[in-house]
């Protein structure tokens, strides 16, 4: 099999590393009546602020907002929002979209339709049930967060069952939780439910990219050795 070719001019540290050491907190990465994707209130305020002045989300903060189903509340790093619309827009004027770059530069999977909700081959039709049909990867532009706490992006082949509001069924939740339980939770030794481990799916309305499922984990003081398993 040919290994992918890697585009380094592309990778998301690239462009954090720009704007983090960025010298003018005020600058932005676009014309300002024309942003990469629309901005909410939330994102204006984070633009317009330092890293300094920000305060990260903690565990417990972050625990408040995925049970109250505030995930619109989950902010980046100032600077982390600034290279973030710098790299969609240089991604989409590569690559057409974001999905594209994270099928052929992330995922490398091929998908068997060129449009909608992308389908792949599969060895088994529930999704996480076998290791082939999902990727654990780091997620590159991960919220702010105090330190230990890192965040995850789990991507599934197979799609999830959402509700008329976007959210999961209890069926497919109650899955979801299943496979959280059986690759995160017991591998980190949490003894409480939520001590080491939170997870979420944003509802459709809150997703970036909506052709390929994925779903979120949020873990707290956890190894580096396995960290690096489950991204292997």
């Amino acid at each position: 099999m040919t290994e992918p070719t890697i585009d380094t001019s592309s990778q998301p540290s690239t462009f954090q590393s720009s704007w983090v050491n960025n010298p003018d907190p005020t600058a932005l990465p676009f014309p300002r009546d024309n942003p990469p994707f629309a901005l909410t209130a939330v994102d204006w305020h984070q633009l317009s602020i330092t890293d300094a002045e920000f305060t990260p989300h903690t565990w417990s903060n972050l625990h408040h907002l995925i049970s109250t189903h505030q995930l619109d509340e989950l902010k980046r790093w100032p600077s982390f929002l600034k290279a973030y619309l710098a790299w969609t827009a240089h991604v989409k004027e590569k690559y057409g979209s974001i999905t594209t770059y994270l099928l052929t530069q992330r995922l490398f999977w091929t998908p068997l339709n060129d449009s909608g909700a992308f389908k792949f081959e599969v060895k088994s039709t529930v999704p996480f049930a076998d290791p082939y049909d999902y990727k654990i990867i780091k997620n590159d532009w991960t919220y702010a967060v105090t330190e230990g706490i890192s965040h995850i992006v789990v991507w599934s082949k197979n799609r999830l069952p959402v509700d008329g509001e976007g959210a999961l069924t209890e069926e497919w939740r109650k899955l979801v939780e299943d496979f959280v339980a059986r690759e995160f939770r017991s591998k980190v030794g949490e003894q409480v439910e939520g001590e080491k481990v939170m997870w979420f799916k944003n509802t459709t309305n809150l997703q970036s990219v909506r052709s390929l499922e994925h779903i979120h984990v949020l873990v707290k003081d956890v190894e580096e050795g396995v960290l690096e398993q489950w991204m292997k």
